[in-house]
């Protein structure tokens, strides 16, 4: 059986074991040559805590298992007065530290030195000089109880600046990314810092993850900024199924949804997605979406869309709009754009409607865009959204014009209580305000994405505003289930309705080989309307990343 060593450490004058006790040193050791160390770690917390004078006796044994050493430990210093040279030390170390004693010094308790000199360090190493270290010298005493010190900064004057990025893994990777959504420059002063908090942002993006850490090599000419990334999977589908019951023949009817988006293929950060969606109203749209950022290797960038939608024989609808984006950083995007919409009545002479008639439409619109990506997440890669657009615009009816205003809102944020419990809250909002409306202009929302339980883009508005709730709990890292409880407002000033919707249920999401399996059951109801089994609505969609 192995033998336990002792140890036994006092004050010698005092008696008084406070402060011994309260270094919370080990007393217990397995054999000699851990116990002598135990003795050094204690001398040496003992000195940062300002007991510079205290003398140490040898130590003794005092049977075959115990140990004892006795010291004087005295008074301990309590502040050291540091001199400093304004030119050698950061200014921005002197404002985080909070100091303003004096130009030429500044007074610190003793126990916090060794923690304020690693600070002082860092920030030296951020001004662009890696090699330079802060050091105590001349220490002296002021008085029994404070200590004087010049604080020097040794190692090379020349300060450092990035010579040279070179990407490793992905060698591909857009370099304009590493230059205005990185902000990894060449001939910026080194702050490796700085440089690991950039590199972090790549876990946000949906087409690279950052390998390791960046490294730099120091070269006696040169400083090269090593940054280590892989291309991941970032193409997405998404699609799904509505089932609900056609009040009017009492038969099952489908719909559904397509949606494809190809991202960073040609290794320049752009992308190319295209929606196809069919509804229960024979309705039938087409969108086309081109993102291309940082053109020109800029931090301007640009976007296309084409949407075309179709009422069954009623009429047609076609937008196409052109941005014009400024990305501010990872998070953030402003945008600038012309919409043109043109719409053509379908109907015959003997069944006209008078809400339906030809237009054209010019909005000039400006948009903000924020996203907050979570790239560790297996489930939610987006933790909070907001996308805003507002503009002013024309209608024209043959010779007539008609000054128009129109805003859409959509965000969401997920609020995670814990590992399993979270909290996901949606809203969006639309409004189109003008002195008359018609029937072909005005917004369709309801289904999967707005207020579930009722049929896709069965509600027609000239302004709604949603609400959708889900109350979620992981069963696993890959299942969760979820409660549904959303509510809306919106106004049809064509025929002048004002109504309240609510819809309740429950669904789940499991991630499977093939994507994230989605699963909702809702039924929707207005606020005059009483509750039916027969209006709820089911729906399925998967999203699948290759």
């Amino acid at each position: 059986m192995a033998q336990n060593f002792y140890l036994k450490i006092e004050d010698s004058i005092s008696k008084q074991p406070n402060v011994l006790d309260s270094i919370n040193y080990f007393k217990r050791h397995s054999d000699y040559s851990a116990l002598k160390q135990e003795v050094d770690s204690v001398k040496s917390k003992l000195y940062k805590l300002g007991y510079l004078d205290a003398h140490w006796n040898n130590l003794e044994k005092e049977n075959d298992s115990v140990f004892h050493v006795a010291a004087t430990l005295g008074q301990p210093y309590k502040n050291i007065r540091i001199y400093y040279d304004t030119k050698k030390l950061p200014p921005t170390a002197l404002r985080q530290l909070r100091i303003h004693d004096s130009n030429t010094y500044f007074t610190l308790p003793f126990k916090e030195v060794e923690q304020t000199l690693k600070f002082i360090n860092q920030k030296i190493s951020d001004q662009g000089f890696p090699f330079n270290t802060a050091q105590l010298q001349n220490i002296t005493k002021a008085d029994n109880h404070n200590l004087t010190a010049n604080l020097i900064i040794s190692g090379q004057d020349s300060k450092r600046y990035v010579d040279k990025i070179l990407v490793k893994g992905y060698e591909k990777f857009p370099k304009s990314y590493l230059k205005y959504y990185l902000k990894l420059k060449t001939g910026k002063t080194i702050n490796l810092s700085e440089v690991k908090q950039q590199t972090n942002l790549l876990q946000e993006l949906p087409f690279a993850n950052q390998i390791k850490e960046p490294e730099i090599l120091f070269s006696k000419d040169s400083t090269i900024l090593y940054v280590y990334i892989e291309k991941t999977k970032s193409n997405t589908f998404d699609g799904f199924l509505g089932f609900g019951t056609n009040e009017e023949t009492s038969k099952l009817e489908l719909t559904g949804y397509l949606n494809l988006e190809l991202t960073n293929n040609l290794n320049y950060g752009e992308s190319l997605s295209l929606a196809y969606r069919s509804d229960e109203s024979e309705q039938k749209s087409f969108n086309a979406q081109i993102k291309l950022p940082y053109l020109f290797n800029s931090p301007i960038g640009t976007e296309l869309e084409l949407d075309i939608f179709k009422k069954d024989s009623s009429f047609t609808t076609a937008y196409q709009a052109a941005k014009v984006t400024y990305q501010l950083n990872s998070k953030n995007q402003f945008s600038l754009g012309l919409k043109s919409i043109k719409s053509n009545n379908l109907l015959s002479t003997a069944n006209l409607n008078p809400f339906i008639k030809d237009y054209q439409s010019t909005f000039y619109n400006i948009g903000y865009q924020f996203i907050n990506r979570l790239k560790n997440e297996r489930l939610f890669k987006r933790n909070a959204q907001i996308l805003f657009e507002t503009g002013l615009g024309n209608r024209t009816i043959k010779t007539t014009k008609d000054r128009q205003v129109q805003y859409y809102l959509n965000a969401f944020k997920i609020f995670n209580l814990n590992v399993t419990n979270s909290i996901y809250l949606k809203t969006a909002s639309f409004g189109l305000f003008s002195n008359s409306y018609l029937e072909n202009e005005l917004s369709r929302f309801g289904g999967i994405n707005s207020i579930r339980g009722f049929e896709e883009n069965s509600l027609n508005a000239t302004f709604y505003t949603l609400l959708a709730t889900e109350y979620r709990y992981a069963l696993s890292p890959i299942l969760y289930i979820h409660s549904i409880i959303d509510i809306a407002y919106f106004e049809n000033q064509i025929i002048d309705q004002k109504e309240k919707l609510y819809s309740f249920g429950f669904g789940f999401g499991l991630e499977t080989k093939a994507g994230l399996l989605r699963f909702n059951y809702a039924n929707g109801k207005s606020e005059n309307q009483t509750f039916q089994f027969s209006n709820s609505k089911i729906h399925l969609s998967l999203s699948a990343l290759f």
